[in-house]
């Protein structure tokens, strides 16, 4: 006030002294005005008009609405934008939809002739009270904010409240994969409010089932979508209380083509592969040991790459399955031919030893009429007659069912029929050997297992 005084007097004096010094010169003189601080307080920006309509600042908007009475209703609706990864490694799945929220806020309602109702983006969303939810067992989440913040908030005159987001989430989904690849799953994506137990906040669908919407070109590459559904319940904390919870189940099916075509099939291709070598010549170990080894690695790497892109879980997946008997087979003809492979090396010592003990060789005029002695030659009489039938001596023709017939040295005892006793003699004479029974009796036992096991496999799992 002081100061205002003195500035007065000053300007005064300034006055008076110019119109004595120049009484008919008219001069404008310059008004001074205080100068006027603002205020401190640089935080509160001025509030809008739709700001002052609703009140904004006659309300204490950290309070929920109607505090102290009975729990406020708050309906909720999805509508599911895409369903974009099932990952069985992280057992989550990612979701892009938009929640909406529906309740009653009486604090802002506001007059209105003809009952049209406002809609303001989040600036406003950020002082009103809102509801609190949060996604049960997320991992992340986030809301959209290209280009603007996805968010949007409606408000009618009698204070019915919308507010929208679009969101992204990313939840966790536990997988039973026994069954994998030919297995169902069923995910959940679960809503709950934050702070308010059932005592303030009622959780709820706004429409039942119907409030669910779905666009009709979801879709994902290994995985149909079956049915969409929700439910609600109650979920118990011991240090809080109880809250109500708003589950979101999608059953998804897997489509088994992509596996058949990179697992199934060449697994059955590699066992069947591992059983050519039951028709490869037994003496023909440059062909038939190659041929097992690599069936036995493809086999391996096979199994190996599908438990690479696999979760590491402590049960039998049902392709662990499959892949394994599948190796058991392969395994199983490569010990085979080394079961053949050391029955043809003892036969062919006794060969040798014969040999050895019978260096000298004789002609044998009439096979009829000749014996074996089965404590030398390991062979009896009937197979002598039998198989001497196929060729002379010195013979080395295939008999005509197929089999080998081997050149073997043995002590026969010969008939003759102008003497009454019987003569040893040694010789050389062709006996037919069957040393491919094993490879044989393979060639019929393998596929038939093999294809009793693929008839039960996949009567169980498909």
């Amino acid at each position: 006030m002081i100061y205002l005084l003195l500035l007065l007097h000053q300007t005064s004096s300034v006055i008076q002294d110019h119109l004595i010094a120049y009484p008919n010169k008219i001069t404008h003189f310059p008004i001074y005005r205080p100068i006027l601080k603002r205020s401190s307080d640089m935080t509160k920006s001025p509030m809008t008009k739709s700001e002052q309509l609703l009140r904004i600042d006659d309300h204490d908007f950290t309070m929920r609405p109607a505090f102290g009475g009975p729990p406020i209703p708050v309906g909720v609706d999805v509508q599911v934008e895409s369903l974009d990864t099932i990952s069985e490694v992280d057992m989550d799945f990612t979701m892009t939809l938009y929640l909406r929220h529906y309740w009653k806020d009486e604090r802002l309602s506001f007059p209105s002739t003809n009952n049209q109702s406002m809609t303001f983006d989040s600036r406003l969303a950020k002082k009103i009270w809102v509801p609190d939810m949060f996604f049960v067992h997320s991992k992340r989440s986030f809301i959209h904010d290209t280009t603007t913040d996805n968010v949007m908030l409606r408000v009618h005159p009698d204070g019915n409240v919308l507010y929208s987001l679009r969101i992204t989430v990313t939840a966790m989904c536990n997988m039973d994969l026994s069954r994998f690849p030919l297995d169902t799953q069923t995910c959940s994506l679960e809503i709950e409010s934050y702070a308010y137990t059932d005592d303030d906040l009622m959780l709820y669908w706004k429409k039942g089932n119907e409030s669910l919407n779905t666009d009709e070109r979801i879709s994902l590459s290994q995985f149909l979508i079956q049915k969409f559904h929700t439910t609600t319940k109650l979920a118990f904390y011991s240090s809080t209380g109880w809250y109500n919870r708003l589950y979101i189940h999608f059953t998804l099916r897997r489509h088994v083509f992509f596996f058949l075509l990179q697992t199934y099939f060449p697994a059955t291709l590699m066992v069947m592969l591992s059983w050519v070598s039951f028709w490869i010549d037994r003496r023909a170990v440059p062909a038939r040991v190659p041929l097992g080894i690599t069936t036995v690695l493809t086999m391996s790497t096979i199994i190996t790459g599908v438990n690479a892109s696999m979760p590491r879980v402590s049960y039998i997946k049902a392709v662990d399955i499959y892949l394994w008997v599948s190796f058991v087979f392969v395994f199983l003809s490569v010990i085979e031919y080394a079961a053949v492979n050391y029955l043809s090396t003892v036969q062919e010592r006794k060969e040798r030893k014969l040999r050895e003990r019978l260096p000298c060789t004789c002609g044998i005029g009439n096979p009829d009429d000749m014996t074996c002695d089965p404590q030398i030659s390991g062979y009896t009489t009937m197979d002598v007659n039998r198989t001497a039938n196929y060729g002379t001596a010195g013979n080395y023709g295939m008999p005509e069912n197929g089999g080998r017939q081997e050149r073997m040295l043995a002590q026969v005892v010969l008939r003759d029929p102008q003497l009454t006793g019987q003569v040893k003699r040694p010789g050389y004479v062709n006996i037919w050997i069957d040393t491919h029974a094993i490879d044989k009796y393979s060639r019929v036992l393998f596929p038939g297992s093999y294809a009793l096991f693929n008839i039960i496999y996949w009567s169980i799992y498909s």
